[in-house]
């Protein structure tokens, strides 16, 4: 019998970026978008443009105290990604694929969520002057799960920054995703339940995901695979 550990490993899915040079993936915290972006860039060899939450200073006191420190959390999260986008439209996306892990449009779900009127104010008219600046991916992949499985999955994987989280937060936040991604219609748009998809970790969910990916038609296609 050969050898298993001789064995050539499987092929990757054929590319998506064939068709769509430039993918973010979102979904809310717990959803595993960044374990997805990260998965899409290692195998394609795809450029990243990631999210860097350990750089907020403020995020942890967030996460403690609340509202006390949500406008600096909020615009250094903004700051960043404005940064981020600034860089990637002054390349040529047409020469490299490119993974996100964020979409600028959802930035002011989180402000509506964590700050009062006066400081949200402030907040938009901050993000109406800087938000042209971002181009529009081609495709957006949210990632979905019920509020119990995404609360379960953060208090699961323990990580220290975000302990302070609650699950109220949590679960408003959910619904926000979800309200939000109802109404979305600037990319095209894959909706991704993940309940019993794993398509960071398991190599058949994500040639799944790939696939369905290749097969869309139009600008709005579910998958689930409970259906």
């Amino acid at each position: 019998m050969p050898d298993p550990a001789t064995q050539p490993a499987s092929p990757p899915p054929p590319s998506p970026f064939e068709r769509f040079r430039h993918i973010v993936v979102e979904g809310p915290i717990g959803a595993g978008k960044t374990s997805l972006a990260r998965r899409l860039v290692d195998t394609y060899g795809a450029r990243a443009v990631l999210e860097d939450a350990a750089a907020n200073p403020f995020l942890e006191r967030f996460y403690r105290e609340g509202r006390r420190h949500a406008l600096p959390t909020q615009l250094f999260f903004l700051f960043q990604r404005i940064e981020q986008l600034r860089e990637l439209a002054q390349r040529d996306l047409f020469s490299e694929a490119v993974v996100g892990d964020f979409l600028l449009e959802k930035d002011p779900l989180f402000a509506r969520l964590t700050l009062d009127d006066d400081e949200l104010r402030l907040y938009r008219t901050i993000y109406e002057n800087l938000s042209p600046q971002a181009p529009r991916p081609d495709l957006v992949i949210y990632l979905q799960a019920s509020p119990d499985t995404l609360v379960a999955r953060v208090r699961r994987r323990g990580l220290p920054m975000e302990s302070g989280i609650t699950d109220a937060y949590l679960r408003e936040l959910a619904d926000a995703y979800s309200r939000f991604f109802h109404n979305y219609d600037d990319a095209p748009l894959l909706i991704v339940n993940t309940e019993r998809l794993n398509p960071a970790e398991s190599d058949e969910d994500f040639a799944m995901l790939v696939h369905r990916l290749l097969e869309m038609r139009g600008r709005r296609s579910f998958f689930n695979l409970g259906h």
